[in-house]
């Protein structure tokens, strides 16, 4: 059933037919049982939503009072655009204030992160590959650093008066 033939079903049941067009669909609804059905629903629907109008009333015309929605919305509509005349320091305040503020906060947590894990351990070791019996240790926290050799100084070497040439 196409659209034209629904809404002419809708308004037999609501008797806006002139009088000849309405013996017309009765005597369509005589011959159609798909029409019928329809006929049944739309009462059915009609009867369902009959009560849901009565409670809502509007405190001005309706014209009025879709004008003002209208002029709401048109209101809203209106694009703010940034006045012309606006100085350079106002438009780098804009910018710099969030920027400085993300900034902060993200040293803030790089300072808490720190603090709560921190990265290394406060010490480490090393060792060197060449002679694998010595090896150095650095301690941050107290800021010492130890390099630990097992072997002793040649005797000759120990044994000069004369000042190292190391130094």
């Amino acid at each position: 059933m196409d659209y034209e033939a629904q809404l002419k079903l809708q308004a037999y049941l609501d008797g806006e037919l002139p009088e000849g067009e309405a013996k017309e669909v009765a005597n369509w609804l005589a011959r159609d049982q798909e029409a019928v059905a329809l006929l049944g629903e739309l009462r059915q629907t009609r009867k369902a939503l009959a009560g849901f109008e009565d409670g809502v009333r509007l405190p001005e015309a309706r014209e009025f009072y879709w004008s003002k929605i209208e002029r709401e919305i048109e209101r809203l509509d209106v694009k703010r655009e940034e006045p012309v005349g606006v100085p350079f320091s106002v438009k780098l305040r804009r910018i710099l204030m969030p920027a400085s503020a993300v900034a902060l906060v993200a040293l803030i947590g790089m300072i808490v992160s720190k603090e709560i894990l921190p990265s290394g351990s406060a010490y480490s070791t090393e060792t060197s590959f060449r002679d694998s019996e010595s090896f150095t240790y650095h301690d941050y926290a107290e800021g010492t650093t130890l390099v630990w050799l097992p072997y002793p100084a040649e005797n000759d070497v120990a044994d000069e008066k004369e000042p190292s040439t190391l130094e």
